[in-house]
């Protein structure tokens, strides 16, 4: 998982794809921590890609950075713990100007039976689970 995190904290920006009914919604995300040996994103209860994770919390996110990329595929799991958002909080502090972890809408998710991917054009592909 480590590689994992590491790989997305460095690439900056990746993204996030789920379903909404018969159709898939990709959009980028920046946040990722491992709070508790479990790697994690944030979002806004009210965003649309809240709903669509609580429906169905089968997700892939992506990223690009120096000729490699990385597919993770999971499921996402909601942790509603104030340690959890505050956590996230803290390692963004950015985003307390429009979020706090007892505000309501903050939300966290975990990655739960997670697979990963690491390609490139010009070496084998590297996999995991976490």
């Amino acid at each position: 998982m480590q590689k994992v995190y590491e790989f997305l904290k460095d690439a900056g920006t990746y993204y996030l794809a789920t379903a909404d009914g018969d159709q898939p919604r990709v959009r980028p995300f920046g946040t990722v921590h491992v709070f508790e040996g479990r790697l994690y994103i944030q979002t806004g209860k009210i965003k649309p890609v809240s709903r669509q994770l609580h429906t169905n919390p089968k997700a892939e996110i992506c990223a690009f950075k120096d000729g490699k990329w990385i597919r993770v595929a999971g499921e996402l799991v909601s942790d509603d713990r104030y340690e959890a958002k505050a956590s996230m909080l803290d390692a963004y502090p950015g985003l307390k100007k429009m979020y706090s972890a007892d505000d309501g809408n903050t939300e966290v998710f975990y990655f739960k039976n997670a697979v990963y991917t690491i390609s490139s054009f010009t070496a084998p592909p590297v996999s995991g689970s976490f």
